[in-house]
């Protein structure tokens, strides 16, 4: 039996190549992250003026925490009847995302659309439904999807 001696520079360049591949598996997988997005929110602090707020009371994704604040930018009721504000999502700490949420009064029914952020919202972006609370004791609604477009949230902030 003849023994093939593979030369140490190949060999190295094999061994090199697999722990790249290996390490940019890992990067990948965290750069496609998206799926299924609910937010439950408390909005005692939203009084239709510029500045105020709604609180996160729960949320499935670990960027999203709750006490995090929903801040509207535009006053309510311009058109009538209709909330139509940017909103600021601020988790503190510097991450943030940015968007748009859009509410008929008479129904309680809406949509928000975020397309970015900072900190752990970096590449950020969700399509969701809003719906009312149910009754006094529940909290206002966001169903949706998220996604991150690009490498900057692997589950914890930075």
């Amino acid at each position: 039996m003849k023994t093939t001696r593979v030369p140490l520079a190949i060999l190295g360049l094999l061994v090199g190549g697999a722990i790249l591949a290996l390490g940019t598996t890992s990067v990948s997988a965290s750069f496609g992250r998206s799926g299924f997005l609910q937010v439950d929110k408390e909005c005692s602090e939203y009084n239709g003026q510029p500045g105020s707020f709604c609180t996160i009371t729960s949320s499935n994704i670990s960027a999203i925490t709750p006490g995090s604040k929903v801040f509207y930018t535009q006053p309510l009721g311009i058109p009538a009847g209709v909330v139509d504000s940017n909103v600021v999502l601020d988790a503190g700490d510097g991450s943030r995302a940015i968007g748009r949420c859009t509410l008929d009064l008479a129904t309680g029914l809406g949509l928000c659309t975020f397309s970015d952020g900072t900190g752990s919202f970096a590449g950020f972006h969700a399509r969701v439904d809003v719906t009312p609370p149910r009754d006094a004791s529940d909290d206002w609604h966001w169903r949706g999807t998220y996604g991150f477009s690009r490498e900057g949230f692997v589950g914890q902030k930075p």
